[in-house]
């Protein structure tokens, strides 16, 4: 049986630091409000020519200088995001022509900041049904171009950022071992960026083309859906809370993913997040404190990592794995 397996990972966030003393300069508040209700001290932000497209060649770049694995060979890229340079070509098709990919298929995926982790879903499955090979994954967003400047609750939040994964198959025990995920549709206008439509259900949004989101209403979803998703997979898995070595989930908040492991009971301390130096980054968050995690040596070879996405849609999606490099 062929199974799946991350082989490299690789992280990139622009030069540019956001300071929480930056932002008290563009909106009232300060680093005090901001560090108490987000644990976010600052945040990198991509200069005017760079985009979403860049953020992901640097990240792979990153990857390459890290471990000994090339990517001309992979058969298939997908990229979540929600931030494309374009709406059309795809992200993953300006990555093939960058690293000059020859036969890789090329896929965007829209989960918001759960799209990294269906990406990691998607490739898994997608190897062991024997389609593909070699899997390039990369989650990343342009959030500074979709934030709202004028609203403090939310400016005060997001960065831009990018990780890249392989996801290769190998004869070898299984490395995914568990995998849930889920939707609930009914709160899109809870956290929302309008395109075509200004209306959600009949009811009018705020239609500024920037991200609009209801802080409150997303807090109490996710910490109330999360601790049931991360019990789902531990069942799926066969392992108990103990198991686990490390908690990855999305860094939207800090504050946030202490009432998570609160609720679930998970020791916060073997939690590993991105957000205090580099905001909330969306798709780009999990990869982000994976690489970090892998580079300092926190993580390692043979440790059961559990991730957990959630956001926009609103999406959710996990996966437990045992990390291998």
């Amino acid at each position: 049986m062929i199974e799946a397996a991350i082989t490299a990972i690789g992280g990139y966030v622009p030069e540019r630091v956001l300071s929480n003393d930056d932002l008290a300069t563009m909106v009232e508040t300060n680093d005090t409000w901001i560090v108490e209700r987000t644990g976010i001290r600052e945040r990198r932000i991509a200069g005017p020519d760079e985009y979403t497209s860049d953020l992901c060649a640097a990240a792979v770049d990153n990857m390459l200088s890290r471990y000994p694995v090339t990517v001309q060979d992979a058969d298939l890229i997908l990229v979540a995001t929600h931030t494309p340079d374009y709406p059309f070509p795809s992200v993953s098709c300006q990555i093939q022509a960058k690293f000059g990919i020859e036969a890789a298929g090329a896929v965007d995926l829209n989960a918001t900041c759960a799209g990294f982790v269906y990406a990691l879903q998607m490739a898994n499955g997608l190897i062991r049904a024997g389609l593909h090979r070699k899997v390039l994954v990369i989650g990343a967003d342009l959030m500074s171009r979709i934030t709202d400047y004028t609203d403090r609750s939310t400016c005060i939040l997001f960065g831009d950022g990018a990780g890249a994964v392989l996801v290769e198959g190998r004869e070898a025990e299984p490395a995914f071992l568990a995998a849930h995920s889920g939707s609930d549709g009914t709160g899109g206008r809870h956290v929302y960026r309008t395109g075509f439509r200004g209306d959600m259900f009949g009811e009018p949004l705020r239609d500024s083309k920037l991200l609009v989101q209801n802080g409150p209403a997303v807090y109490k979803w996710a910490v109330q859906t999360v601790p049931q998703g991360m019990e789902a997979l531990l069942q799926k898995a066969g392992l108990g809370m103990e198991a686990i070595d490390w908690f990855v989930p999305h860094s939207a908040n800090l504050r946030m993913i202490e009432s998570i492991c609160e609720k679930s009971r998970f020791p916060f301390e073997k939690t590993l997040y991105s957000m205090v130096r580099y905001g909330n980054t969306s798709a780009a968050s999990i990869p982000l404190a994976l690489s970090d995690a892998a580079a300092n040596g926190r993580l390692k070879p043979g440790q059961h990592v559990l991730m957990y996405g959630f956001g926009g849609g609103l999406t959710h999606a996990g996966v437990v794995i045992r990390w291998g490099i």
